[in-house]
């Protein structure tokens, strides 16, 4: 699906036509063909086009002639809702810049983009291709922040829970949130090194002005600050996990060492009964109250065990 859209009396208005300096938004479902036609009519590698669409592609950029290509990864919620999924995914979003247009493609449905065609950044104008490209830079560093701080809320709901309860459910919901953060970790830094080579090349044309170069430097930082966040987040996890399985495996050791001592205090009762349930002359056998001082007997060595245990601190 391939849309137009330019900036008409202050707003991001949608043609019917695509015009000079506009917007092509082009994004799924795709019509048989209509890649290839659009390559053709924009002059555009096609190469361009198909490798936005990979979800395994790196963030780079290149050039080709007078059109160029930047690609970058963007978080966005995973379509496959299970257990063993990770909860955030990042796609790729390509950008590319002819001498006429900016096009973006991307094959999922991207936040980034929603935000823009609802008209929730401010000043969006496509005409300035690089202010375009920076603020499209920026509002993917804001997703990324905007998506670990809710990881990191749902790891802390999830690590409180896990003080109470033992259950399957609240570790797969942490290996589900340790796979998203491997995911922003890798997209995060393969995008800083994007866009610190586009600074240091120039790739942008923007060296010469001040305010754009300003505001491409304040966007890596910010790319540095999530991935940093992301990072931290990673570690706090491993360590949380590592924690709790040390504490699982505390509490089987107890558990196991408990189960020992309370099969050596009945084995004691046993033993003796087994003693004289054979079929051979025994101590006391004639006697009519044998059985009510073998029982006290029984029960005097089985308290004596539980004293014992209890004073070595075992039970």
């Amino acid at each position: 699906m391939i849309r137009y859209y330019a900036r008409k009396n202050g707003q991001l208005t949608e043609l019917d036509a695509p015009e000079i300096s506009c917007w092509i938004n082009v994004s799924s479902p795709f019509e048989p063909n209509e890649l290839e036609q659009l390559s053709e009519q924009l002059s555009i590698p096609l190469d361009f086009l198909t490798d936005s669409l990979d979800m395994d592609e790196r963030s780079r950029y290149e050039r080709e002639d007078d059109v160029r290509l930047i690609l970058i990864n963007t978080p966005i919620l995973n379509a496959i809702d299970k257990e063993n999924e990770a909860i955030y995914v990042t796609s790729p979003l390509g950008i590319i810049l002819t001498l006429d247009h900016i096009v973006t493609i991307t094959g999922s449905e991207n936040p980034i983009i929603l935000k823009m065609l609802e008209g929730r950044v401010r000043n969006l104008d496509p005409s300035n291709e690089q202010m375009f490209v920076l603020q499209i830079f920026l509002e993917n560093v804001f997703r990324f922040l905007d998506c670990l701080k809710k990881l990191n809320l749902k790891r802390n709901l999830i690590e409180q829970e896990l003080y109470n309860s033992s259950r399957n459910a609240e570790l797969k919901s942490l290996l589900r949130i340790e796979k998203s953060l491997v995911y922003f970790v890798t997209s995060l830094s393969s995008n800083e090194l994007v866009k610190m080579k586009m600074k240091r090349t120039d790739f942008l044309r923007i060296r010469d002005d001040e305010d754009l170069a300003d505001m491409l430097e304040d966007v890596i930082i910010d790319n540095s600050q999530a991935l940093e966040m992301a990072n931290v987040y990673t570690n706090i996890l491993s360590g949380t996990m590592e924690a709790y399985a040390s504490i699982v495996s505390n509490n089987l050791n107890v558990f196991i060492q408990r189960l020992t001592i309370i099969t050596i205090i009945l084995m004691v009762p046993t033993l003796v009964a087994s003693f004289y349930g054979m079929n051979v002359d025994l101590p006391l056998m004639d006697w009519d109250g044998a059985f009510y001082v073998i029982i006290l007997v029984s029960i005097v060595i089985s308290l004596f065990l539980v004293w014992f245990f209890r004073r070595k601190k075992l039970f």
